[in-house]
């Protein structure tokens, strides 16, 4: 019975020492600049600057499936899969377009210039330019699922439209985490003003 509790306990501090160290690492990605224009209670409005990505369009078969297929994808290009095996950094929030089919993207790293990407072992994978865009965001913790994006999706229409202001269809989610970060993880759904 002693071994159990030690090595529980053992397990225990293992796993607080992971997430410790992914809550640090985490605040060291590059993240996708932006202005917080004003602060509503639910929500607020933003401003983002153009910015490179790397994207890849998957069918949309639910949350799940779509961004660990479009994940792995990218990932895959980031992590070496590309013509000259280069590594390129993770980069923060992953961003996944609301669409029929999926569209994911991972913001490339600011000091790497289009010219200067590796091309991808896969063709699949584009870059895109992401224009200077106003969008209203709305976040939440947790784990995200399709339930909880479109519910979110939802609290933010309604919280635009009751202060009357105009969205576009074009939807948006940010995950911000690995998912095996157990702690302040931050979901947002975001639509373009």
């Amino acid at each position: 019975m002693k071994i159990l509790i030690i090595l529980i306990g053992i397990i225990f501090i293992a796993f607080v020492i992971i997430q410790i160290f992914l809550i640090m690492s985490q605040s060291n990605m590059e993240t996708y600049p932006y202005v917080t224009v004003k602060k509503y209670r639910t929500f607020e409005i933003r401003n983002y600057e153009e910015t490179l990505f790397t994207s890849v369009k998957v069918l949309n078969s639910g949350y799940k499936n779509s961004s660990s297929k479009g994940f792995s994808i990218l990932a895959g290009y980031i992590f070496g899969g590309n013509e000259r095996n280069e590594k390129i950094s993770m980069t923060s929030p992953v961003s996944i377009s609301l669409e029929d089919s999926m569209t994911m993207m991972f913001m490339v790293p600011k000091d790497i210039k289009q010219g200067m990407l590796p091309k991808p072992n896969d063709s699949i994978i584009e870059f895109k330019n992401e224009p200077a865009k106003t969008v209203a965001a709305i976040s939440f913790g947790g784990w995200a699922n399709d339930q909880k994006i479109e519910e979110y999706k939802q609290k933010l229409k309604s919280a635009l439209e009751a202060e009357g202001i105009a969205y576009s269809d074009r939807f948006y989610f940010f995950g911000y985490n690995a998912p095996y970060e157990v702690f302040n993880r931050k979901n947002e759904v975001i639509v373009e003003l």
